[in-house]
């Protein structure tokens, strides 16, 4: 049976501190038929000349330039529209993958038959170095439970086209991630994770999950514009929101 091609989207924006580390662990994947089609949001420092670099010697990488500065949501779902994967997956560019990622999610979804899944992952500094904290997610996430926590990494996230087809990408500046997740927990209501980490997320120095007020504007903003629920509502929701944030969530948060 011929092996299916997973097509990896990546945004990037003034990423040369970390787009060679971030290409080189999808290269060091142990499956190997991908296509890395990278989208640059208008960078002022180098990362287009080192991407190019990357073009030349590797056919499977693939850049593309938006016209002007739009933002991660944009230059995701243009990278979405040149895809030509059997399944889809989401790597920043400053993120990492450890080699046996695709492989792994491959087969798991073989084994359980399943259109989606993801993994647990491990938080590193702007320096690479880690954390000693591992992100990980119920074993048996319902859409309930998304509905009041994203607890799926986006460099986690792996989908079959064939399945969903290609899920458009929300054009909002944040929280584009979750609503993806919803989108597909809404059709198949329960998803599986691949129960080890697979990945490496990025703590920048610069934007601690930014502040904790925009993390709740920009929550408030998916129960209004994605679920369509009035006002008022929404800041009831939010109340359990910020339960599990509070109450929840922290068992999910491991030392390693």
């Amino acid at each position: 049976m011929e092996e299916a091609l997973v097509s990896i989207i990546t945004p990037s924006f003034n990423s040369e501190k970390f787009i060679v580390e971030t290409i080189q662990s999808v290269q060091n994947q142990t499956y190997k038929k991908w296509e890395m089609i990278i989208v640059d949001d208008c960078s002022t420092d180098q990362t287009v000349s080192i991407i190019e670099q990357f073009v030349k010697n590797d056919h499977r990488i693939r850049l593309f330039q938006l016209d002007k500065n739009s933002g991660a949501g944009i230059a995701r779902e243009f990278a979405l529209s040149k895809a030509s994967g059997d399944y889809i997956a989401f790597l920043d560019a400053d993120d990492l993958w450890k080699p046996i990622k695709l492989e792994k999610q491959l087969q798991f979804l073989k084994e359980h038959k399943a259109h989606f899944t993801f993994s647990f992952y491990d938080c590193i500094n702007e320096q690479g170095n880690g954390l000693n904290k591992r992100v990980e997610a119920p074993r048996n996430l319902s859409y309930r439970q998304l509905f009041f926590c994203n607890y799926v990494g986006n460099l986690t996230g792996i989908y079959e086209v064939n399945y969903f087809g290609k899920i458009a990408i929300s054009a909002t500046r944040k929280r584009q991630d979750w609503v993806l997740w919803l989108t597909i927990l809404k059709k198949i209501e329960r998803a599986k994770p691949v129960p080890e980490s697979l990945a490496f997320y990025r703590i920048r120095d610069n934007s601690l999950s930014a502040s904790k007020l925009d993390l709740l504007k920009h929550n408030f903003a998916v129960y209004r514009r994605f679920h369509g629920f009035s006002y008022v509502d929404s800041l009831f929701i939010m109340i359990g929101f910020l339960f599990t944030q509070l109450m929840i969530k922290p068992r999910y948060i491991k030392k390693i």
